[in-house]
């Protein structure tokens, strides 16, 4: 899929809007196989509602303040946006039961091995799992960049609600060298190769 053939939005960020992390849809739980990826695929929407891809990109003079956020991944390690400051950063919201999250994940994690030398953070946000469920799913996707388990408090999905809101899952937000969202997908990536190019664009921004 080609530049031309993206949906492209330029547009102000709206107004904060606080969201809650709250189990809004129905979470599937102790999914370890693809029925629901597969099911996704065949377009079976059956108890899931997620976003439709849409992309939305900001320009620079429209991306408002930085986000600042915290929180931990699953071993405990403490992980801030202060580890990503000034370079390019990739957040992908998400949860095991999700039926696209189970699809997109491994090409997540080949844009992440191809951008690990450019020095692209990868941080995946879970908002419903437990530490064995999500480390039951980055296992068996193969996915290698850290998730902050946000379930308990949703500090890192409020944090990026007061100017982008996330709106659906999974939702992947390209986050510039300055520490503002510069890009959204809402729902899941339609084509690697835009997430490819959002994040290119990203990496070519002077300060």
């Amino acid at each position: 899929m080609t530049r031309r053939t993206r949906t492209r939005t330029r547009a102000r960020i709206l107004a904060p809007l606080v969201a809650t992390v709250a189990a809004a849809a129905l979470l599937l739980t102790g999914c370890t196989t693809d029925k629901l990826a597969e099911q996704y695929r065949s377009g079976n929407g059956q108890n899931y509602i997620a976003g439709d891809g849409t992309v939305t990109e900001f320009a620079a003079d429209n991306r408002g303040e930085a986000v600042s956020f915290s929180g931990k991944v699953a071993d405990g390690t403490p992980v801030s946006s202060k580890d990503y400051a000034g370079k390019v950063l990739v957040v992908n919201f998400w949860y095991a039961g999700c039926p696209p999250c189970r699809v997109e994940a491994p090409e997540l994690e080949k844009l992440s091995q191809k951008y690990k030398a450019d020095g692209v953070g990868f941080l995946g946000v879970n908002l419903y799992d437990s530490v064995g469920t999500a480390a039951s799913f980055e296992k068996e996707k193969g996915v290698t960049y850290p998730s902050v388990l946000d379930r308990d408090t949703g500090s890192v999905l409020l944090a990026f609600s007061k100017t982008v809101p996330p709106k659906a899952t999974p939702t992947t937000l390209v986050v510039d060298k300055k520490g503002r969202v510069a890009a959204r997908i809402l729902g899941a990536i339609p084509d690697a190769s835009i997430l490819d190019s959002l994040i290119s664009d990203a990496l070519a921004e002077t300060d």
